[in-house]
C-alpha cells in the first residue's frame, strides 16, 4: 500500500521545512505552536501536540491521576488504552462494546462501575463517534466520573457539530503512518480544560517550566513526549489535506452503501471519517482485515475474567472493506465493485 502524498502538498512540506532550517529550532519551535493552534481551530478545542496518540492517552490519566483506582475501558480496543493505564497506576476494568458501531456499551459500563472507578476511556471505533456518547457523558458527569476519549481513529468524524475530544475531559488522537491523517507518528491532546492544557505542556517536556530564565520541574512524572518541528511542519499539510482526503473515503463509502447491507449504519446527523469501513457476516475477496482482532488487546488481559460477549462476537464477526486513500478500485463503478469485493 502507498501513501499518496501530492506534489502540491510536497512542495509545501518542503517550504516550511526550509523554515524550519532558517529559525534554527528543530523542537519547541513556531511549527509545534502553529500545528496546534490549526488542529484547535478544526476541532473548536484547545489543542497540544505530543509524541503519540498512546502518549496522549497517559498524560491525561496522570493528570487525573489514577493512581491505585479503577479505569473501565472496552473491550474491544488496541491493547495501548489498558497498557497507559498500567503505566499510570491504575488498574483497567474491561467493558463490553455494542455490536451495532463496535464502541463501550453503556448498559455494560453501568454494571462495571464501583466506588474505586476513576475514569472511563470510550473509545471511537473505525471514524465514528461511539453512538451511546451523549449517556456515557451523562452517566458519568452524573457519577463523578472521568470521562477520557481515545480519538485515534477518528479523524474526520462529526456529529451534529462535535468531533472527538468535545464529550470528555480530553481527548487523545493518533498519527501513526495507517491513521486518516498520517504523519508517521505523533498525537494531539485536545480539551476545553485550559488547566489540563497548561499541565500538558510541561508534563510532555520533562515537567519543565521556565521562569525568567530559570528552568523548575513542577510535575515530578513528566518525561519526554514532545513533537519535533518536522513532524508538526508535516502535520500542517496533513490537516490542510484532510477534508479532501475524508471527502474522497466518503464518497467510496457511499458506493459501497449500495453493495453491503450488512454494516455499521451512522445515526441521523452522524458523519464518520471512515478510518475502516465495517461490515458484518460478509466474505470479503479484498479486505484490509479487522479494526481489532482477538489479540489486539496482547498480554495485557492474560488472565483476566472479563465477561464481554459482544466484544468476542464483533472479532469473529466483523471485517474491513478497503477505503484508504489510494485504493486502486475506488473509481470503478458500484457493479464492478461488488464483483471485485464479493
Amino acid at each position: 500500500m502507498v501513501i499518496p502524498f501530492e506534489r502540491e502538498y510536497r512542495e509545501k512540506f518542503y517550504e516550511l521545512e526550509e523554515k524550519i532550517f532558517d529559525s534554527n529550532l528543530w523542537s519547541e519551535g513556531q511549527m509545534q505552536k502553529t500545528f496546534e493552534e490549526k488542529f484547535g481551530e478544526y476541532t473548536k478545542l484547545g489543542a497540544k501536540a505530543v509524541s503519540s496518540g498512546g502518549a496522549g492517552l497517559l498524560a491525561i490519566l496522570e493528570y487525573v491521576d489514577v493512581k491505585g483506582y479503577d479505569v473501565i475501558l472496552p473491550a474491544n480496543t488496541f491493547w495501548a488504552d489498558a497498557r497507559a493505564v498500567q503505566i499510570a497506576g491504575g488498574n483497567p476494568i474491561f467493558a463490553d462494546c455494542n455490536k451495532s458501531d463496535l464502541c463501550l456499551s453503556i448498559e455494560d459500563l453501568e454494571r462495571k462501575v464501583t466506588q474505586r472507578t476513576k475514569a472511563v476511556i470510550v473509545v471511537h471505533i473505525g471514524g465514528h463517534i461511539a453512538f451511546q456518547i451523549h449517556e456515557i457523558a451523562e452517566f458519568c458527569e452524573k457519577r463523578g466520573i472521568v470521562l477520557i476519549e481515545d480519538c485515534a481513529h477518528v479523524h474526520g468524524g462529526w456529529w451534529n457539530g462535535k468531533t472527538g475530544g468535545h464529550y470528555g475531559i480530553a481527548g487523545a488522537y493518533s498519527f501513526y503512518a495507517t491513521k486518516t491523517m498520517p504523519l508517521g507518528d505523533g498525537g494531539m491532546i485536545v480539551s476545553r480544560d485550559k488547566k489540563l492544557l497548561d499541565w500538558i505542556e510541561k508534563y510532555r517536556n520533562y515537567g519543565k517550566e521556565v521562569v525568567d530564565g530559570h528552568v523548575y520541574y513542577r510535575i515530578p512524572d513528566g518525561f519526554n513526549f514532545r513533537i519535533n518541528e518536522f513532524t508538526a511542519a508535516l502535520g500542517i499539510v496533513q490537516l490542510e489535506r484532510l477534508p479532501g482526503i475524508v471527502e474522497w473515503k466518503r464518497a467510496l463509502a457511499r458506493k459501497y452503501d449500495e453493495i453491503f447491507e450488512n454494516r455499521v449504519r451512522l445515526p441521523e446527523g452522524m458523519e464518520s471519517g471512515y478510518y475502516k469501513y465495517i461490515v458484518f457476516d460478509t466474505p470479503l475477496k479484498q479486505e484490509t482485515g479487522q479494526v481489532f482482532g482477538p489479540g489486539d488487546l496482547g498480554d495485557v488481559i492474560s488472565g483476566v475474567d472479563a465477561e464481554v460477549p459482544n466484544s468476542h462476537w464483533i472479532t469473529e464477526h466483523h471485517k474491513c472493506a478497503p477505503i484508504y486513500l489510494g485504493y486502486e478500485n475506488a473509481e470503478k463503478s458500484v457493479e464492478e465493485l461488488k464483483s471485485i469485493l464479493l
